[in-house]
């Protein structure tokens, strides 16, 4: 039996074409998945995620997991393996051992996604990979108050970007945060759910930001999603303000489901 590591790590999406291993193209995946062929000398070794980012989403908590033929390497000495293959974009923080039956993917139970805006009037150089940029004027306390309307079980499918292939769009939302950082003037939404479709937060983003400009109303969300048409919301966030931000494997706590405080 091979042991199953489970490693949660850290990534600067900017210059990876996403998560998911693709021909010719730099990707997460494909570059651990290098690395750790170079430790099993030769040996393919498949890395599964928890989830597929885009190309130039970012993660601050992605966990991974792979079944690796040596079982003379303890964990905290995997980390430290495999930062040394590392390029400077990637980072694991830290890893355990895990039953075969763990699967990074579908032994989650939520997963926290975070969205940050920066709203100087001008693009910053140093923020352009890592923001949204909205300079225009934002009501921020109707975009906290349109965001409730997300709370709860719904057909997503209004939010869901073409080019998925999901067939089911019922997903629930636990909790929904929109928060100032004025030292940055920069502007946080925070999303937990059981499960995201594809481009699903960068979407709800671009109808919030709408709200929040005064361009639709406050709740005008009930009415996008009971629609169940992705024409109802065109506008989508860039890829640079996305951030997955936490894996859930143990029951979401109870101070993120406001869900149940909603319905």
């Amino acid at each position: 039996m091979m042991p199953r590591f489970k490693m949660t790590m850290a990534y600067d999406g900017h210059l990876f074409h996403g998560f998911q291993k693709q021909p010719n193209q730099r990707t997460v995946q494909g570059t651990i998945e290098e690395a750790l062929k170079k430790m099993a000398k030769g040996q393919r070794i498949v890395v599964h995620g928890s989830g597929r980012t885009d190309a130039g989403v970012h993660a601050l908590g992605q966990v991974i997991h792979f079944d690796f033929p040596n079982d003379n390497i303890p964990a905290n000495r995997m980390v430290l393996a495999l930062n040394s293959m590392m390029p400077t974009d990637i980072i694991f923080k830290d890893a355990e051992i895990v039953d075969e039956d763990f699967h990074v993917q579908y032994s989650t139970h939520g997963k926290w996604y975070r969205y940050v805006v920066n709203q100087d009037r001008f693009v910053d150089p140093f923020k352009r990979f890592y923001t949204g940029h909205y300079p225009y004027k934002l009501n921020v306390s109707k975009m906290q108050e349109a965001a409730l309307d997300l709370l709860g079980e719904h057909d997503f499918t209004s939010f869901a970007a073409s080019g998925g292939q999901i067939i089911d769009k019922v997903r629930t939302i636990y909790y929904v945060k929109i928060w100032q950082k004025p030292e940055e003037n920069e502007i946080i939404f925070d999303f937990i759910g059981n499960g995201f479709l594809y481009n699903m937060v960068r979407i709800m983003v671009g109808a919030l930001l709408e709200i929040g400009n005064e361009r639709r109303p406050v709740h005008d969300l009930k009415r996008v999603i009971l629609a169940k048409d992705r024409q109802e919301v065109r506008n989508t966030a860039p890829a640079s303000g996305l951030y997955l931000y936490h894996v859930f494997y143990e029951k979401v706590p109870e101070k993120y489901r406001l869900d149940k405080k909603n319905n």
